[in-house]
């Protein structure tokens, strides 16, 4: 890989949000058995509709109120960005007898449009759900300001040190492996900056409708 990465270390979450069940089937007879999905309703249609044997990540806005339908489907949560989610997904876990895996999304822009937690807060945040026993944070996901590929390279190298940072002190068990980061217009610089997960779309699907 020109990033000098091994591309074992590197998922491609194939994004669904809005895509057609034809072109997902094409997906899947073609091979691709992880996709993302913004919503929790439309999530489930598709998981209904195309069965086993594949994996769903959650990597939209979640609502606490869909905590538990969320837990249900999804083997990862990508957008875990405030105490009140993080509770709520562990009540839902609990009933469930699960273990939910998730990431921390970090806003380090701080733009107001977009949610995660501020970067300075993480610290707490992690400590906090290192307590609830159904909850693994496995790292962190971040969604970078609008910007052409090299200009958000910083962002991404900011989640890598600030991840780093958090796993030296070893807040919880594990070594937050995860980083979810990059989509279409600049994967080529979030792997190269260290993700582990990246959200595609566009580049798989087309352009969505407006």
């Amino acid at each position: 890989m020109a990033a000098g990465r091994n591309p074992a270390e590197v998922r491609l979450v194939a994004v669904t949000k809005t895509v057609t069940l034809d072109r997902l089937q094409e997906a899947v007879a073609a091979g691709h058995t992880l996709f993302g999905e913004n919503y929790v309703q439309e999530a489930k249609r598709k998981i209904e509709a195309l069965g086993p044997g594949l994996t769903w990540h959650f990597i939209g806005h979640l609502q606490s109120n869909k905590a538990k339908a969320a837990v249900e489907v999804f083997e990862l949560i990508h957008s875990v960005d405030r105490l009140s989610l993080a509770r709520s997904l562990e009540k839902a876990a609990a009933r469930l007898g699960k273990v939910q895996n998730i990431l921390l999304q970090v806003n380090l822009a701080e733009e107001e449009s977009k949610s995660g937690t501020a970067p300075e807060a993480a610290q707490d945040l992690l400590g906090e759900i290192s307590q609830m026993p159904h909850l693994k944070v496995l790292g962190f996901m971040t969604m970078p300001p609008w910007l052409p590929a090299e200009e958000v390279r910083p962002y991404f190298r900011a989640l890598r040190e600030l991840r780093d940072r958090l796993r030296d002190r070893q807040i919880v068990d594990g070594d937050l492996p995860e980083l979810s980061m990059g989509m279409t217009g600049d994967f080529e610089v979030a792997i190269a900056e260290g993700a582990t997960l990246v959200r595609i779309g566009t580049a798989i699907f087309g352009e969505r409708p407006r």
